[in-house]
């Protein structure tokens, strides 16, 4: 199945074999099995399920896709197709990056199946690479080499990702979990009380710094500076705006 000139599914024609006019395109394929797991979750995507979908059987669809593994490619691609880099201010590196956080967080509540894919093998296909470009881009005036800047993105997509699915998770949160959530809250203060930890009294008595500002901004920004300082130098590299 997999013909050109590479394994991925990238390096390959849109179709393999021969004969009449592919019915499907690769959009169209991604379309159906977005639509299965925005409604259904992940677990919902199977070759027969969009096959079904697209209105023909699966022995169809795997002239097109390989394997279930390419097809989530393939849909994860589409959506990462949703960032809009117009909205990129170019001012500084800081505000476009937070820019591309709050898309990614948009993406992640329109899409929750994504922030399954994200953690176990981060798709690539073009609109992935056109994703990494804009954050390199507004990384480029930074005094960095480039296997630093790769490493900060990377950690900022994790950090984006795992804070949209604590977002999430608390949103979602039945009346079991909140009360186990209540219930250690209550314990972590009932420890400080006792005197034995007082660092952690510390932390608790002296509440949340900012807690005006989002905790996804604060927390992003603490995150990129730390990672974008220069190596001989104290200061991150100046403040946005």
């Amino acid at each position: 199945m997999n013909e050109g000139s590479g394994d991925s599914i990238w390096l390959r024609p849109p179709r393999a074999g021969r004969g009449p006019a592919p019915e499907f395109t690769r959009a169209g394929i991604a379309a159906a099995g977005i639509a299965l797991a925005d409604a259904d979750g992940l677990a919902a995507v199977t070759m027969r399920a969009v096959a079904d979908a697209l209105g023909t059987g699966p022995a169809s669809l795997y002239r097109y896709v390989a394997t279930r593994d390419e097809l989530i490619e393939l849909m994860a691609d589409g959506v990462n197709g949703e960032f809009e880099y117009s909205a990129l201010a170019g001012r500084h590196w800081l505000d476009d990056l937070l820019q591309l956080a709050h898309q990614a967080r948009g993406i992640y509540r329109r899409h929750p199946w994504m922030l399954d894919i994200t953690t176990t093998r981060p798709p690539l296909g073009p609109n992935a690479v056109d994703y990494l470009e804009q954050a390199l881009a507004a990384l480029a005036g930074l005094d960095l080499g480039p296997q630093a800047k790769l490493e900060a993105v990377a950690v900022f997509n994790a950090t984006v990702a795992l804070l949209a699915r604590m977002e999430l998770t608390q949103e979602l949160a039945s009346d079991g979990l909140r009360q186990w959530q209540r219930a250690q809250a209550g314990y972590l203060a009932y420890v400080a009380a006792e005197g034995g930890h007082p660092h952690l009294a510390g932390a608790l008595a002296a509440g949340t710094p900012g807690a005006g500002e989002p905790v996804f901004d604060r927390v992003l920004t603490r995150v990129l500076t730390g990672l974008l300082r220069p190596a001989d130098g104290p200061q991150p590299f100046g403040e946005p705006r």
